[in-house]
């Protein structure tokens, strides 16, 4: 039986693919809604061994259907973020502990020790609500970093308290609140790394995000900005230390797929719809089909360019209604 510490083990390609095909067999059978996918598909799951062919879930039915897979009632009910016209999508997961471990071993593969940094949240439209796992995640991290806070609409404040603190910082904002910060306040930041997610939440318009770190580069004094790309279905995260160039821990691996068609996989560097494998999803479904447009890089980082239009009404959707 595959265990996060499995998961969060994995080092090579083939450990991988082995790791993801047993647990598609697994949850093929033990995730209700996944099941009745991949029967309507005709797929036998024993059938599949390679994992371009795992069939990936429409990311839409954790709107509506319980997507798990764990033996027990869930532990906690992650949901995402709306702007009050959709329906949030919900994440069940058998362990908080499992979801503790697999975003602090990301962080760390990429960032290292919490305790070396100090860390600021400027999320404001998280904060506000009720279930989001991004908010769960940078609590944990300003408490193991000893230094940082929370900070809802008081950017005086955030300012005072960053210009004062000797440690190296991690601001990571919702991307509408950065941008606030930058146009009104432009502070000079020092020894700080902005990291921005979670776009524009209804609040500004949306733009390009190279307009968007362009701004900020001019508003805080800085050369990049990093990103997270993280979403409430899934338990990883993958990050940007600039250009838009996302790179994954070990466990959780992108496809493009042909928007037209989702079940045919692109080459490298061909733009589509974003598929994504996170072991880490070892009670829910780890092979999800994105509403994000973009492309895989030879060295297995990728770069968003937008969502699909239409992104509720997708390839498969007949599937779709013929689960629902």
């Amino acid at each position: 039986m595959t265990t996060i510490n499995d998961i969060l083990s994995i080092t090579s390609p083939e450990d991988f693919t082995s790791r993801a095909l047993e647990l598609f067999r697994l949850q093929a059978v033990r995730c209700a809604p996944y099941r009745r996918y991949v029967e309507l598909l005709g797929i036998e799951p024993t059938s599949i061994t390679c994992v371009e062919d795992i069939p990936m879930l429409p990311i839409e039915l954790f709107k509506t259907e319980d997507v798990y897979s764990g033996k027990s009632e869930p532990e906690v009910v992650f949901t995402s973020s709306n702007t009050g016209s959709t329906v949030a999508s919900r994440h069940m997961m058998s362990s908080v502990e499992n979801y503790r471990k697999t975003f602090l071993a990301a962080f760390t593969a990429f960032y290292g020790d919490p305790a070396q940094w100090s860390i600021y949240g400027l999320l404001p439209s998280y904060l506000e609500r009720e279930g989001s796992s991004l908010v769960f995640m940078v609590d944990e991290l300003i408490r193991l970093a000893g230094s940082g806070g929370f900070y809802l609409n008081n950017y005086e404040r955030l300012i005072a308290d960053m210009e004062a603190d000797t440690k190296p910082k991690i601001l990571l904002g919702v991307s509408y609140a950065l941008w606030d910060l930058a146009e009104k306040y432009a502070p000079k930041l020092k020894d700080t790394i902005v990291m921005e997610t979670g776009g524009m939440k209804g609040r500004r318009k949306e733009i390009a995000k190279e307009e968007l770190h362009a701004i900020l580069c001019r508003g805080f004094g800085l050369k990049t900005i990093h990103s997270e790309y993280g979403m409430a279905e899934l338990s990883s995260q993958a990050y940007s230390a600039g250009e838009g160039i996302f790179r994954t821990p070990s466990w959780m691996r992108i496809l493009v797929r042909d928007i037209n068609d989702p079940f045919d996989h692109k080459p490298q560097g061909m733009r589509g719809g974003i598929d994504i494998i996170d072991l880490a999803n070892i009670d829910s479904c780890a092979f999800i089909q994105t509403q994000d447009l973009g492309r895989l890089h030879a060295d297995g980082s990728f770069c968003i360019e937008g969502r699909i239009a239409g992104s509720d009404i997708r390839g498969c959707n007949l599937l779709i209604h013929d689960l629902l």
